[in-house]
């Protein structure tokens, strides 16, 4: 990873896309671990988490994440899901966040000088190139060691960096602790140790 000391630096986290790098990969990301790791590199300014939320649900299992992360640092961008039947009558359920992730990155770009990009979508090939002729360095972060890769080619070659996911795990990954009581293993449910 090549960063300078004193770039600032923004993070931007498709949450649905770099979920499904990290489960590939069979790992859980630690996102208290994750911002101290770029916080370390350099002045982070903002960290954004683009997820789509399904509303009429009693309980959504990702809702206390989201709750984690709104109090810890990031900067949640959410918006509710929409639900249609597709051609065979199917129910689906759509909840794509790119046009608020690239409307961020646009507006972040003249505060920043180091956009990193935590998704594999090849749809952010032309917004990696807009802010990078701005002046802006970029770096993506997905990974090509799953079965298929989950990052596009073209968003490989175009930004300034790939970061391997997997390179990362060791620095950003959830430990799992174990506790003793009363001769039981338990572990803590928690998505991250607050």
């Amino acid at each position: 990873m090549l960063f300078y000391p004193q770039e600032k630096i923004g993070l931007f986290i498709d949450g649905a896309n770099l979920y499904a790098a990290a489960r590939s990969l069979g790992f859980d990301i630690d996102y208290k671990r994750l911002l101290e790791l770029f916080g370390s590199k350099g002045r982070l300014i903002r960290a954004f988490y683009y997820t789509a939320l399904v509303e009429d649900q009693e309980y959504s299992p990702i809702r206390p994440l989201v709750d984690w992360l709104d109090y810890n640092g990031y900067t949640m961008v959410t918006k509710p899901t929409k639900e249609y039947m597709d051609a065979t009558g199917r129910r689906k359920i759509k909840g794509n966040m790119d046009i608020e992730l690239a409307i961020d990155v646009m507006e972040m770009a003249q505060y920043l000088d180091h956009i990193v990009l935590f998704s594999g979508d090849g749809d952010f090939r032309r917004l990696v190139e807009a802010v990078q002729r701005k002046g802006v360095r970029v770096s993506c972060v997905s990974t090509i060691r799953s079965s298929p890769p989950m990052v596009a080619d073209e968003l490989r070659r175009q930004a300034d960096n790939f970061i391997e996911l997997q390179d990362l795990a060791h620095s950003i990954m959830r430990v799992h602790h174990h506790r003793e009581e009363g001769g039981q293993r338990q572990t803590p449910q928690a998505y991250q140790e607050a």
